[in-house]
């Protein structure tokens, strides 16, 4: 080999060995506007569920008709699958595509979200299933699985809104969610029906985006608390209570009123994924999905969320 070739050779390895490791960065997505994520781990992948926020501006309300698919393997690069579920897929729906959550069980996905009923007044939950995690969803039941007029211990119609699903060790799963007041109820062992009555939760003040995860010998009851939304979070080491109250997790997310998250395990790392109006002209109803890191301490509690604009860093 000639010195000048050996050289180039030289100075290439030692440009790629100096190089910076890629990084993430908030928001996560920026090819098109996500909110409400939910996410699920399934072996070396992470799939990322998120609305879609389509207005135009700030000034007006939610437009939201379809939900999106991403993955990842090291939570820096995501494939886009596009939206394998939408609101005509709900024939019952009228309108309003909002959060949702997906689980797996016995080998089939099954993804919970909010729609605004078509002939029962108010917000209800529906189901959708899948034999992929990315899809084609279609409705599991075509009816609502919670409708208002089953949860009247409050005078508004949006109370049933953002379903988280939580599968324990044991198999056993669990619906939660609510707005201003929290709930849950076992699901039967098909995912479509519930066992047993709806609960309530006391937690203090509450506003929505309930969510449940484990970790060690803890369970953790995270929720959106006033408004504009701040994360609080309690523990348990039973997932029926009693919740102990711990405090704040994530403080204002940025321009965005909403503070909608998901928390995951993921090949050695805990993450906490989001949402701000962090895009340019992003804003309360033009959102975006972001990520950063979460952290234990050694007794169990969770160290306050810091929000990067650089996010996390990528995992093999």
């Amino acid at each position: 080999m000639n010195k000048r070739l050996n050289g180039g050779l030289a100075g290439l390895l030692i440009s790629v060995l100096l190089a910076p490791a890629a990084l993430a960065a908030n928001p996560a997505i920026t090819d098109v506007l996500t909110a409400d994520p939910a996410a699920l781990v399934h072996g070396d992948t992470v799939y990322l569920y998120t609305g879609h926020d389509e207005a135009k501006d700030n000034k007006s309300f939610y437009k939201m008709n379809r939900w999106l698919v991403f993955s990842s393997k090291d939570m820096v690069h995501w494939k886009n699958h596009g939206s394998p579920l939408s609101l005509k897929d709900f024939k019952w729906a009228k309108s309003d595509a909002w959060a949702g959550d997906v689980a797996e069980k016995n080998g089939k996905y099954y993804w919970y979200v909010t729609v605004r009923h078509r002939d029962i007044n108010g917000f209800a939950i529906g189901v959708a299933v899948s034999d992929s995690p990315t899809g084609p969803f279609h409705d599991a039941l075509g009816k609502a699985l919670i409708t208002n007029d089953m949860t009247t211990d409050t005078d508004i119609d949006w109370d049933d809104l953002d379903p988280r699903v939580f599968v324990d060790d044991d198999g056993q799963a669990y619906l939660f969610w609510g707005n201003t007041k929290p709930r849950y109820a076992r699901l039967k062992d098909n995912m479509v029906e519930l066992d047993g009555p709806i609960h309530s939760l006391d937690l203090p003040n509450f506003t929505e985006a309930i969510y449940v995860h484990k970790h060690d010998d803890y369970y953790y009851l995270t929720y959106s608390t006033g408004f504009p939304e701040k994360t609080a979070y309690a523990m348990s080491k039973s997932i029926e209570g009693p919740w102990e109250y711990k405090g704040i997790l994530n403080e204002l997310a940025g321009n965005s009123n909403t503070n909608h998250h998901a928390i995951i395990d993921f090949k050695g790392h805990s993450y906490f994924v989001y949402h701000n109006g962090g895009t340019p002209k992003g804003g309360s109803f033009r959102r975006s999905v972001c990520i950063d890191d979460l952290h234990y301490n050694p007794d169990g509690t969770l160290q306050r969320v810091v929000m990067t604009s650089e996010g996390v860093d990528p995992v093999n």
